[in-house]
């Protein structure tokens, strides 16, 4: 099998542990899983998704957890198969974890799984974070903020050595915008929705909407009390400039624009493997 910076792993399960029995040892340059194991397909799309996601989670969390380290946990559905796999690992091997949330989902899965909780006030410098992402494109740069944490999740990612993101074949894209339609999310202070919305579609084209709530009344209110709009943009962007212009506007917390962060990602395949990006060589 080549190896190569846009590799294939042959990870097939969806239970690697329970159908394997094997890890990668522990190493300080982790590398991609080898082994084959069976996998049986399923007909229906939405439980090919989940166990690409599961595939995912449980690839990074195997090639970049390791003892004593401080694991920043993202938010979202892919995740959950993560902390599901960090905590199998936690107790069958004595591992010593301490978990930094970037939500209060995030915050409540490590507690559920009883996990060591802490925040970036004790523990500023992560060893890694692992988080999903919306959309992935060729070059690493991501859509975040589907489920509306992006200002956390972008500060924890931040804050860590190395940042690994985990995600199905629904979100690999050539470009931003070919798989995810919902636009970048723009985390704004309450009172400037209307002027930033403005200044947005004035400035880069396309529409910026407030995003409504499903299950209440009025517009979604993120962890940090504020608004989150949707820019739905019209065509292909310099998305590093992008980001630097939005966040110049008065009112605006932070984008869903993950320019130049990610290390590596992982994505589910539909037909069991898991598929690693790395960014290009320059």
């Amino acid at each position: 099998m080549r190896v190569q910076r846009w590799a294939e792993l042959s990870l097939k399960a969806p239970f690697l542990v329970s159908l394997c029995g094997k890890r990668r040892p522990s190493s300080s340059h982790p590398q991609p899983w080898r082994h084959v194991c069976g996998f049986r397909s399923r007909s229906s799309s939405a439980v090919m998704a989940e166990e690409a996601k599961k595939l995912a989670a449980y690839a990074a969390v195997d090639n970049h957890i390791q003892n004593n380290q401080v694991v920043g946990v993202g938010s979202g559905s892919t995740i959950v198969y993560a902390v599901d796999r960090l905590a199998e690992r936690v107790r069958q091997e004595k591992l010593n974890i301490v978990c930094v949330p970037t939500s209060f989902q995030a915050r409540q899965l490590i507690l559920k799984h009883g996990l060591s909780l802490s925040d970036l006030d004790r523990h500023p410098e992560l060893d890694v974070a692992i988080d999903g992402a919306d959309e992935v494109d060729a070059s690493l740069t991501l859509i975040k903020g589907g489920g509306g944490c992006l200002t956390q999740e972008k500060i924890v990612a931040g804050c860590a050595k190395h940042f690994i993101v985990i995600a199905d074949y629904r979100k690999d894209s050539k470009a931003l915008g070919q798989q995810w339609k919902k636009g970048v999310p723009v985390e704004v202070i309450p009172i400037a929705y209307v002027p930033v919305s403005r200044a947005i579609a004035r400035r880069f084209g396309g529409e910026a909407v407030l995003r409504m709530a499903v299950s209440k009344a009025g517009p979604v209110v993120t962890d940090n009390s504020n608004f989150i709009l949707d820019w739905k943009f019209e065509h292909a962007q310099n998305w590093k400039e992008v980001n630097t212009a939005i966040k110049m506007i008065p009112g605006v917390v932070e984008t869903g624009l993950f320019v130049g962060m990610a290390e590596r990602v992982y994505f589910g395949m539909e037909d069991g493997s898991v598929k690693i990006r790395d960014p290009p060589v320059n």
